[in-house]
């Protein structure tokens, strides 16, 4: 049994297409990595799964539970963690715990081996309120929270949006751990050096999903020559490499822009030549998953 399954989900909002038909499934033990920007959709996804939206169209089944006729089950079966923190702010670490605990009708103990290596981080502080802890520490205890019950699928939507590089790593770290106890891993990110963290990505565009495979299967099929290029004036350089008629793309990457041509790169030398741009470098470099993301964006734009 495939403990979650997307068969063609649909979800508009009034006239906006939020979800057009969603399909994919996830393995057991795997982590599965749903890409894509802000307003991609991701979180109506995630709601759907979770059983608190309906779907216009379309089937889902979570643990071999639909997600509309069993909810019940669904709900039982899951671990939440929905991308704004939504614990209790005035309860201590070991108030919400204890709280959700209750819910499902168990105890911190009983399942205390699953969130241990988690909850031995921000033990020293379990008498602060969850309003009062940083960032890292409020998204270590919501993780805590969803495991509590010892859940059969994790659910979790930007997890790490607005934390500090050092606690996202740690909670990567804190993925993998959990894959390996053989618990299927439903996460949603907007950054791309996390997708390469995942076992499959199936990345998302304006609700509608552009490709689902192994990141460094997305990778190797990007099929062209990128072009690392930088000068002085970056503005100025964006501006004159799009307007050259050889280029098929052209993005900002970190402190460089990465460049696909239709043409060789000695035909954008010579363009560039006599527009005078400082300190111009261009080198070759090699493809990333944002590199594959914004050509398959780029294509599905111009079909549209």
């Amino acid at each position: 049994m495939q403990p979650i399954v997307v068969q063609h989900i649909h979800k508009s909002f009034g006239s906006v297409k939020a979800l057009h038909d969603i399909s994919f499934t996830v393995e057991e033990g795997e982590l599965f990595g749903l890409i894509g920007p802000d307003g991609a959709g991701k979180s109506t996804l995630f709601r759907i799964l979770a059983t608190l939206l309906l779907a216009d169209k379309g089937n889902a089944y979570v643990n071999g539970s639909d997600v509309v006729k069993d909810y019940r089950s669904v709900r039982r079966h899951v671990g939440y963690m929905p991308g704004r923190f939504s614990l209790y702010q005035d309860l201590t670490i070991a108030e919400n715990l204890n709280f959700f605990a209750t819910i499902f009708s168990t105890s911190v103990e009983e399942n205390y081996e699953l969130i241990r290596d988690i909850y031995e981080q921000i033990a020293p502080f379990k008498d602060r309120p969850a309003g009062k802890l940083s960032g890292g520490m409020k998204q270590k205890l919501a993780l805590c929270c969803a495991l509590v019950h010892k859940p059969r699928v994790l659910f979790l939507d930007e997890p790490t949006t607005g934390v500090d590089p050092v606690s996202r790593q740690e909670f990567w770290e804190m993925l993998k751990r959990l894959k390996s106890k053989g618990i299927p891993i439903l996460v949603s990110t907007p950054y791309m050096d996390e997708a390469m963290l995942c076992d499959k990505v199936a990345l998302i565009q304006k609700g509608e999903i552009m490709q689902i495979n192994t990141p460094a299967a997305i990778v190797a099929g990007f099929g062209r020559q990128v072009w690392a290029v930088r000068a002085k004036n970056m503005y100025h350089l964006l501006k004159d490499i799009r307007a050259f008629e050889g280029t098929h793309s052209c993005f900002a990457f970190g402190e460089f822009l990465h460049v696909t041509l239709d043409t060789d790169e000695s035909a954008l030398q010579k363009y560039l030549r006599p527009l005078q741009h400082e300190d111009l470098v261009i080198r070759p470099a090699q493809p990333g998953i944002e590199d594959s993301f914004m050509q398959l964006m780029l294509e599905q734009n111009e079909t549209t």
